[in-house]
């Protein structure tokens, strides 16, 4: 079963779209089937991933409405093992639409119950708020990641978003857990990067990443062309950073499952031999 990561910060330019079309492309290139839920009405992913937003007639959209399936959403994109549930400015509506709708928060959750089986990884890219669509997500999801860009301003934004997964794990999805924090625009000629960096490893009573992703102009250039960094300039440090990223990802997640694996053999083993 694929695990569901959704890449989530309720403060805005911190690179969540980024991290997740890149991490997402890096894991295809690693011959694991991935799918992108694009959850933002800005459909950045969508875009960074070379689908016209505009033209994306079905889109997640339809899927929380109950107009259309999951699967009649998902569009292959032109990099390897990648594909797509996209959205654009219609999905802004869908929370207004969906007000009085029972058990809301848990729609995406039980559309991803038909295709979880079918992926290795789905990621979601969530929008830079506390809203119905993030809700959704972190019900969803089996971890959070958190991207966190290495200035001050983004420290007071963390207790934010450990404040909304608390209230998540409390009252819809006890299951969720933070997969970790990655410090992304990382300027290594800026003290305060480091500075940010150290004081988050000290104080923060939660994952850090190994991987930290510096600030790099082919990075910043490659969503205009709707290429993930990788496919834009393989050579450039930001496209090397993303693939150690996903190594890193997809060792925890190998981990996890060798744990889960493990204790269910403990928890059979005790069963026969009462």
């Amino acid at each position: 079963m694929g695990k569901v990561i959704a890449v989530a910060n309720q403060k805005g330019g911190v690179g969540k779209s980024t991290t997740t079309i890149n991490i997402a492309a890096s894991l295809g290139l690693m011959k694991k089937k991935v799918l992108v839920i694009d959850m933002d009405p800005q459909g950045n992913a969508t875009s960074g991933l070379g689908i016209d937003k505009d033209e994306a007639i079905v889109t997640i959209y339809q899927v929380l409405t109950g107009e259309a399936g999951i699967k009649d959403v998902i569009i292959e994109t032109k990099f390897k093992n990648l594909s797509i549930a996209a959205a654009n400015a219609a999905l802004a509506g869908a929370e207004v639409e969906l007000m009085d709708v029972e058990d809301k928060e848990y729609i995406l959750r039980e559309a991803l119950e038909q295709i979880k089986n079918e992926y290795d990884y789905i990621l979601i890219d969530c929008p830079p708020s506390l809203s119905l669509f993030t809700l959704n997500a972190m019900c969803a999801a089996d971890g959070v990641m958190i991207p966190m860009q290495c200035e001050y301003y983004a420290l007071e934004g963390l207790s934010q978003i450990f404040n909304t997964i608390s209230l998540v794990q409390e009252r819809l999805n006890e299951d969720l857990k933070i997969d970790g924090i990655v410090f992304t625009m990382f300027d290594s000629r800026n003290n305060l990067s480091s500075d940010v960096v150290a004081n988050v490893q000290e104080n923060v009573d939660v994952p850090v990443y190994d991987t930290i992703i510096p600030r790099n102009v082919r990075l910043a250039e490659s969503p205009s062309y709707g290429m993930p960094v990788f496919y834009y300039d393989r050579s450039c440090v930001g496209s090397t950073a993303y693939r150690y990223l996903a190594k890193e990802v997809d060792k925890k997640t190998e981990n996890e499952r060798q744990s889960q694996q493990t204790n269910q053999n403990v928890k059979t083993g005790s069963n026969v031999t009462e």
